[in-house]
């Protein structure tokens, strides 16, 4: 009799264990599924200059050169058509998902405009609705006009026109 309590005992205590093993296993897979999930939670790209903040409003009008660039530091780009104008250009971007493609959300161009004298004559700053999006890696952006297939040229050749 209490041979059959003891291997009742033992049988008992591996069933424990059994049972301990399993919880813990399922404890690890749910912990991996969740470190693995959050590894795919979205992201931010800020690419360009950074607005420093209340910078716009240390540069009034008739502010010299020399003053702005203390202010906002180097520009992005410089244009010389009539007077000079600098170009502070940024632009930020998102993902919602790791492997997704990226979406931007907010594009600035913040241009000061210099008279004769090197002086600020104006100051503007372009958002995302102010103009089109394009590609700044094959630097082509679309242009008006009709936009023709491989079959055209061919068509035209053919035509008796």
């Amino acid at each position: 009799m209490t041979t059959t309590i003891q291997t009742s005992l033992r049988a008992d205590k591996r069933r424990g264990l059994h049972a301990r093993w399993r919880a813990f296993r399922m404890l690890a897979a749910v912990t991996l599924i969740g470190a693995a999930l959050a590894g795919c939670t979205g992201e931010q790209f800020q690419k360009g200059y950074i607005l420093p903040p209340g910078a716009l409003e240390q540069i009034p009008i008739g502010a010299s050169q020399d003053q702005v660039l203390i202010v906002m530091g180097t520009p992005s780009t410089v244009a010389t058509l009539d007077g000079e104008v600098f170009y502070y250009i940024s632009q930020r971007s998102e993902r919602m998902v790791a492997f997704m493609n990226q979406k931007v959300v907010d594009q600035r161009v913040i241009a000061i405009y210099f008279d004769k004298n090197r002086r600020v004559r104006r100051l503007a700053n372009y958002g995302l609705q102010d103009g089109k999006i394009f590609d700044f890696i094959s630097r082509t952006t679309p242009t008006s006009g009709q936009e023709m297939s491989y079959l055209t040229p061919l068509f035209k050749l053919l035509s008796f026109n």
